[in-house]
């Protein structure tokens, strides 16, 4: 001991050693004046205070042991959990427990609607369980004056610690309508607090099921909201028992929490709402799970699972929480009472207005059980009615589709094949197909019940603009119809200038507010949960824009890359602003066409199958029919007129022609569209379709009809919308289940090209199609082809063709977008069984 004295003394008093000590205590001291000197005591505070709560936070949750677990006592394992943290709690997890401010703006929007629509008369209710120290409360102001928007406020939790701090706070805030109860959430209900209720009417059971009605609290809640809680109540059975005896029947539920969860516990489920990333790895659920039953919090799925099947679905997301570089996963999820007062008339209601049915009431259906040889009506149900009678059987939620605000979207299989392979993208981010030519054509009023494809939805918007009696959106693509559910959620919701940026010019700088705060209430789940995930990308300031999204970016990627690359980006400008047709045509011949009818170009590039299909839509069997009638022109003018074949368009193999005339037709195909629409149409005025593909955008000068600041008056008013119904499924699907001769208009564009002319497929939907017509009713459909090989079909079942437009002679131009080769109205002459 005495030699370690020695050397500690003798190496203190070496001189190099007492300079560098010096030396160190030197820089120090320069640092430390610094650091006082050019920074802000507030600024050091802030620091200090930081570094202690974390330190706090680390040691409570990962160190300090829990007293509660000796005696198994839930309140003593709080207590020794948040007695320490409670005052720091709020500054500790906000980085950690994201997703709150998100859960908070679904459920006041929802609320905001009930109350606007009257479904809520009276000042709502609002219990907060497992509310902590009352941040979601203070937080909520930021979306409603609590105050003076509820009746009242309960924030339950078990935690002494932490409702103190939620006395507190509330106090300093001055807000009387709040209460903070310290209570288990299994055991509090609302008849206690709530005056009006004499204790004859205080009788409580619980563990029955919420379709009981007298299982229920009498004085209900109008929202109920569990913040990152139920994950931390170990008997979560009952306690969601409970408080789904406290919602009132039109009231709503906001839970968010933690979860893992493998694919195939939910893959067979028709009533989640969608499943967008909520399957979790293998190596994600092992970790998450272990990691967090160190602090009592349990992910197992079924809590999560069992507030799905308590509560019927509203919204459902799943979001990945980012945090020192991990991805920690959580779920938001918006529900209600999953009964209805008379859930067949409900079911039946909604069935009718898919198939366009008279509506039956109860009685009816009470009738039809009593004498089973009793028919309903001549045509089948709807897929949505009989799956929503199998969960009715099962006793299950009715699919999520069942619980919008407006019945706008109809229930689909999300998970069958048929729609996963677009692989959840549109490949239509506008529409090609010129409204004003339609609306000529058609002459739509208000006694028509039109069937049309959904495409980008723009078509759709501008026959709503006609007020027909209803319109039905066909589409098997998923993602078409959320688009076309995005625009009509924004008329409901938005003001024209948020409508103009997001539609007009693509970008919003605000999209995720807008879609929390405002057009959620009228989107369903799965819109929702999909433009949460890639709507912020899409609408970025930063980003290219809604219509450089889809398949058809890459068109129009390839025309912003060539005008770069060859020069012709300010030519392509200048044609956009060009005030006359001549100064346009001079742009356009001097320049721009020798890029883009670059026949190189139009052999490598535009002419691929790959390209066709993926950027423009554009399928083999279509492709065949170009091919054909370019074979046939250049024939007619090679060939005496007796060799000739008359053979209609369509019938041959894709690349029949061989590879040099195949990239000859798709040339000849586009001078054909190209040349006529530059020639007899002013795009900076008058051609929005080809406006948007050279600037990328819509002008306040050229845009879609239905993005007119009158348009937005008309398509706004409350009840504009409420006649569409939108259905992702095959065209055929959509007209087999339909009322027998309940339609006036269908809309197919070029979807009769997609069929093989070998197949049955094309009889099969002309059959479908006239059964689902009215006498005179009429069918609008454009092609490829000059004349093509499906006409026949009509004409064998009960239809009179009439070709309308057509690009003959050389030169002509159909329409402003003159696409497509001809036009045709089918009118319904016969009635055909089949």
């Amino acid at each position: 001991m005495a030699s370690l004295v020695a050397d500690a003394f003798h190496r203190i008093t070496e001189p190099v050693f007492q300079v560098t000590l010096a030396t160190w205590c030197l820089l120090i001291i320069v640092l430390a004046y610094v650091i006082l000197s050019f920074t802000e005591l507030s600024l050091l505070r802030k620091t200090y205070n930081a570094l202690w709560h974390y330190g706090n936070f680390a040691y409570s949750c990962f160190l300090k042991p829990h007293s509660g677990d000796k005696t198994g006592n839930q309140q003593d394992a709080l207590e020794s959990f948040y007695s320490s943290q409670a005052g720091i709690y709020d500054a500790t997890r906000a980085r950690l427990l994201q997703g709150r401010q998100d859960m908070l703006a679904l459920v006041a929007a929802q609320i905001k609607h009930r109350r606007n629509t009257g479904q809520i008369a009276q000042k709502p209710i609002w219990v907060d369980i497992g509310g902590g120290t009352g941040w979601n409360i203070e937080q909520m102001q930021s979306q409603l004056d609590v105050p003076t928007f509820f009746h009242a406020v309960y924030l339950v939790d078990l935690s002494s610690s932490l409702c103190e701090v939620a006395r507190q706070r509330f106090s300093r805030l001055g807000w009387k309508n709040v209460f903070v109860i310290c209570e288990d959430a299994r055991t509090f209900r609302l008849s206690d607090y709530e005056a009006g209720v004499d204790d004859s009417q205080r009788e409580f059971s619980i563990g029955h099921a919420a379709y009981e009605e007298h299982a229920r609290d009498f004085v209900g809640a109008d929202l109920l909201t569990m913040s990152y809680s139920l994950s931390m109540i170990p008997e979560f059975h009952s306690a969601i028992d409970s408080i789904t005896n406290l919602l009132s029947p039109t009231g709503v539920v906001g839970v968010v929490d933690f979860y893992v969860q493998n694919q195939v516990e939910f893959r067979g489920r028709n009533y989640i709402g969608g499943a967008i990333n909520r399957h979790c790895m293998w190596i994600s659920r092992v970790f998450w799970r272990t990691w967090f039953e160190l602090d009592r919090v349990n992910l197992e799925s079924a809590r999560r699972d069992y507030i799905e099947y308590k509560f019927g679905t509203i919204l459902s997301t799943n979001r990945r929480c980012h945090l020192l570089g991990f991805r920690i996963p959580f779920y938001i999820f918006v529900g209600c009472t999953r009964s209805t007062a008379n859930p067949h008339d409900h079911v039946e209601a909604v069935d009718a207005a898919v198939t366009e049915s008279p509506f039956l009431s109860a009685l009816d259906v009470h009738a039809q059980s009593l004498n089973p040889r009793t028919q309903r009506r001549s045509s089948s149900r709807s897929k949505a009615y009989d799956t929503a009678v199998v969960n009715l059987a099962s006793s299950l939620p009715l699919p999520a589709a069942y619980y919008q605000n407006n019945k706008t979207r109809i229930y689909y299989d999300e998970t069958l094949p048929k729609h996963r392979q677009f692989n959840d993208e549109y490949i239509y981010a506008f529409t090609w197909e010129d409204a004003r030519t339609d609306s000529r054509l058609l002459k739509i009023t208000g006694v028509d019940v039109i069937l049309a494809i959904t495409s980008a939805g723009d078509n759709i918007l501008s026959y709503a603009l006609e007020r027909p009696k209803r319109i039905h959106a066909v589409d098997l693509n998923p993602a078409q119809n959320h688009l076309l559910e995005l625009k009509v959620a924004a008329f409901r919701s938005l003001e024209y200038q948020d409508v103009w940026k997001l539609f007009g010019e693509g970008k919003h700088e605000d999209f995720q507010r807008l879609l929390l705060e405002q057009m959620s209430p009228h989107l369903s789940s799965q819109a929702f949960d999909y433009w949460l995930h890639v709507g912020p990308s899409t609408f970025s300031p930063r980003s290219k824009g809604l219509y450089f999204t889809g398949g058809s970016r890459h068109a129009l990627r390839l025309i912003a890359w060539l005008g770069s690359l060859l020069g012709v980006r300010n030519d392509m400008r200048k044609m956009c602003e060009a005030q006359t047709l001549n100064e346009q045509r001079e742009v356009w011949t001097k320049r721009i066409r020798r890029v883009l009818l670059s026949q190189l170009l139009a052999y490598f590039v535009v002419g691929s199958e790959r390209f066709l299909w993926r950027a423009l839509g554009v399928p083999g069997e279509q492709r065949a029919m170009i091919e054909e009638d370019f074979k046939r022109e250049t024939d007619r003018n090679a060939l005496p007129s007796s060799d000739i074949k008359d053979k209609k368009s369509g019938l041959g193999e894709p690349g029949e022609v061989g590879a040099k005339k195949s990239g000859q037709a798709i040339w000849n195909y586009a001078v054909q569209t190209l040349d006529p629409v530059v020639n007899n149409t002013l795009v900076s005025e008058d051609n929005h379709y080809y406006l948007l593909c050279l600037l990328g955008k819509y002008t306040r000068k050229c845009h879609p009809t239905y993005l007119t600041p009158k348009s937005h008056t008309k398509l706004s008013q409350p009840t504009a919308l409420d006649t569409l119904r939108i259905h992702t499924d095959e065209l055929a699907e959509v007209f087999a289940r339909m009322q027998p001769e309940s339609l006036t208009i269908a809309v197919l564009m070029d979807s009769m090209d997609w069929f093989l002319p070998t197949g049955p497929e094309a009889d099969a939907q002309v059959k479908a199609v006239n059964r689902s017509l009215k006498l005179g009713g009429r069918v609008l459909l454009r092609s490829a082809g000059l004349d093509p090989w499906y006409i026949r079909a009509f004409e064998e079942n009960g239809f009179a063709p009439k070709r309308v437009a057509a690009r003959v002679p050389i030169g002509s131009c159909t329409d402003r977008v003159n696409m497509y080769a001809s036009t045709w109205i089918c009118t319904k002459v016969v009635s055909v069984e089949g």
